[in-house]
């Protein structure tokens, strides 16, 4: 279930740390940082940042890092409460896991939060003076992600502190697909298994775990229909010979078509988000005027495909992809469209002349020589879309440099309940 409004609440914070010797300190929480943590400042001067604060909020912390300009602290206890603040759905969240940080604040909050941390990353360090940012479409915030990574505690799925390593053993995840919060509950691990990525087809309820470091060892429970694969098998000299992980594969269906999605490739969190994902380009592709571009069309980042959904109407479509998995999936998945799939690192890919260029990197962006490859097709408009809010504001920066502006940015909220943001923008040349 969703974290709905509920009564805001306020008081002492259970299981809170406390730090020896220090003495509580009261702060008032003006703003979010990137990570969900809350911003206030204490007497002395200092920048405070504490998770599970909201702005509006006095609060009352332990310190438990301190540097000359800002410090790290612990909430104790809420004296003031935002209006926005609700008691958080999950017992697990309640009792200190990190996977959502922001689960402790209405929906409309953290999607405003989210487009005003955007906002600032494109001003602060990409230079950009007025950026157009918008919320993107409303998605479902429960049962809906369809991947997820754990670790392993006595041969259970546990998740992670919240800023620490400390684990917890869960049997259930709110934002998780029922299928995949069925193998929280059911799950058992080998002793030699650290670490489970989980992932199903919500279309298709096809299941797939890849376990770290390795399957081949008797010993884990999963129920039957579960294709298992480790992690060691997808790496090394002999992944290519079966190209890494087609032979371990789920489907989903997003945007009218199955994609075929193997052990070692990567896929977006959720099909309602991928859906959002590919509606948007497409949209943002189109431009203002709504003309679908018909030229040349590059997919950078190809993944496996996803991303071309939207540039079906192409005269020719190239798609660069780097991981040897996802481009045996495009080749599969791109088929019907006649793309060209290239595998190649993108800094490495020899520029051709582009109308368009989409761009989907990981977590770093695009960096210099990516925005300089981009540049060099001379697309008149690049849709680029980022993961992570400070590599965004550096590719605003690197594409500046190079012509392009941004004209659009949409935030698409596809890890519910947290403070990570999806966006995607369209940069125009001149």
């Amino acid at each position: 279930m969703p974290a709905e409004p509920l009564e805001p609440s306020a008081g002492p914070v259970a299981g809170a740390a406390s730090a020896p010797g220090t003495e509580p300190a009261t702060v008032r929480v003006h703003g979010l940082a990137k990570g969900g943590e809350g911003v206030g400042r204490l007497d002395d001067g200092r920048v405070c940042f504490v998770a599970g604060t909201l702005p509006g909020e006095t609060v009352q912390v332990r310190l438990q890092q301190e540097k000359a300009r800002w410090v790290r602290a612990t909430l104790v206890e809420v004296l003031e409460a935002a209006p926005e603040r609700v008691v958080a759905p999950c017992a697990f969240q309640r009792a200190g896991c990190g996977g959502c940080d922001l689960m402790h604040a209405a929906l409309p909050l953290q999607q405003r939060w989210r487009v005003r941390l955007t906002v600032e990353a494109m001003q602060r360090l990409g230079g950009v003076a007025e950026p157009v940012v918008v919320a993107g479409p409303p998605l479902p915030s429960a049962a809906v992600r369809t991947s997820v990574r754990v670790a392993v505690q006595d041969g259970r799925p546990a998740f992670r502190r919240r800023s620490s390593h400390e684990l917890i053993t869960v049997d259930r995840c709110l934002v998780l697909h029922p299928g995949l919060d069925e193998l929280l509950a059911e799950a058992r691990f080998a002793s030699h298994v650290t670490e489970a990525t989980l992932r199903i087809g919500a279309a298709t309820g096809e299941r797939l775990a890849v376990l770290s470091p390795t399957a081949g060892v008797d010993g884990c429970a999963l129920p039957g229909d579960v294709r298992v694969v480790g992690a060691d098998e997808l790496r090394g000299p002999r992944a290519g010979a079966v190209a890494p992980g087609a032979a371990v594969a789920y489907h989903e269906v997003v945007a009218g078509r199955r994609w075929r999605i193997s052990a070692g490739s990567f896929f977006q969190s959720s099909a309602a988000g991928a859906e959002a994902l590919v509606d948007t380009v497409g949209r943002l592709a189109r431009g203002e005027d709504g003309t679908a571009p018909t030229g040349r069309i590059l997919d950078a980042y190809c993944g496996v495909g996803l991303l071309s959904a939207a540039l079906a109407g192409a005269s020719e479509l190239v798609a660069v992809e780097s991981s040897a998995s996802s481009v045996a999936d495009a080749q599969v998945n791109l088929a019907d469209l006649g793309a060209r799939v290239v595998r190649s690192r993108l800094e490495r890919w020899t520029a051709e002349p582009m109308e368009l260029a989409v761009a989907d990197p990981a977590r770093r962006g695009l960096a210099a020589e990516g925005a300089r490859v981009l540049a060099a097709t001379g697309a008149a408009a690049i849709v680029l879309v980022s993961c992570d809010l400070a590599s965004l504001g550096r590719d605003c920066a690197e594409l500046g440099r190079l012509g392009y502006r941004p004209v659009r940015s949409e935030v698409l909220d596809l890890f519910p309940h947290t403070s990570h943001a999806e966006v995607v923008t369209r940069f125009e040349r001149g």
